[in-house]
């Protein structure tokens, strides 16, 4: 497509619109790279500021991403979770059929704060291993997830390497610690500093916060994390049954008139 200067539509809306229609058609696949800026010029014969208008409101709509140090990307579909069993980062990649990995940041015994003792059901203070990772998906970072273990199981754990094993194999394949049920915690937050710089986006970029307590035998806590997932990344379902409303019909009326 030859942009018509000559239009009363914008130029970077013209470019925009054939991008766009290229990511629709599927010429532009999900997770492939667009044309460099400079290749774009040159395509369009147009400037660099019209380009960049053009990149920038594609952006804007969530069709593209623009990753540090390598280039602009088509944005590809979110991921889905489905909220029904507790399943680790790894079994939820390789359900949909992408390559997880992961990168390990740090792990060190830092006393407990008042949310990890309380998670842990452990004395404030107590020292507890702490595991940082980056979780990604086909090469492309999707959360940062900060682990809490109890101190002499997490000093097991943290011997093996934590780019190949998952934390719940291990719990459950290695160190006799069946995982049987967890409490989930979701909150739609924004990214701090050090989240933004470990997944790679704009510091305030929305993230889903999930504080996940899994619990083993008689009820024991044995992991706490904190999972910090791109916003752009994730799509959480879950199926709800509805159960007998406690509000009778005749009462509803009395219910509205308080109101007002």
């Amino acid at each position: 497509m030859n942009p018509n200067p000559q239009s009363a539509i914008p130029l970077y809306f013209q470019i925009e619109q054939d991008l766009a229609s290229l990511i629709a058609s599927g010429v532009l696949a999900p997770g492939s790279q667009i044309p460099s800026e400079e290749e774009l010029v040159q395509k369009y014969g147009v400037s660099r500021t019209t380009v960049r208008k053009a990149v920038q409101e594609l952006e804007r709509l969530g069709l593209i991403e623009i990753r540090r140090g390598k280039g602009t990307f088509v944005r590809a579909a979110k991921l889905t979770q489905e909220l029904t069993a507790l399943t680790g980062f790894v079994e939820d990649m390789v359900a949909i059929g992408l390559q997880p990995s992961a990168k390990l940041l740090s792990k060190e015994t830092v006393p407990a704060t008042e949310e990890v003792a309380r998670q842990l059901r452990l004395p404030i203070g107590t020292e507890v291993m702490q595991i940082r990772r980056v979780r990604m998906a086909d090469d492309v970072a999707i959360s940062l997830d900060e682990t809490y273990l109890p101190l002499g199981l997490g000093r097991k754990v943290v011997e093996n390497d934590l780019e190949v094993y998952p934390i719940f194999s291990l719990l459950e394949g290695k160190y006799d610690t069946p995982l049987l049920e967890a409490d989930y915690r979701i909150e739609a937050v924004s990214a701090d500093p050090a989240v933004a710089e470990a997944l790679g986006i704009e510091e305030k970029a929305p993230i889903l916060l999930i504080e996940r307590v899994s619990y083993s035998l008689d009820q024991n806590p044995v992991d706490f994390e904190k999972l910090f997932y791109r916003g752009d990344k994730l799509r959480l379902t879950t199926r709800l049954q509805r159960r007998p409303s406690p509000i009778p019909l005749e009462a509803l009326p009395r219910i509205a008139s308080k109101g007002r």
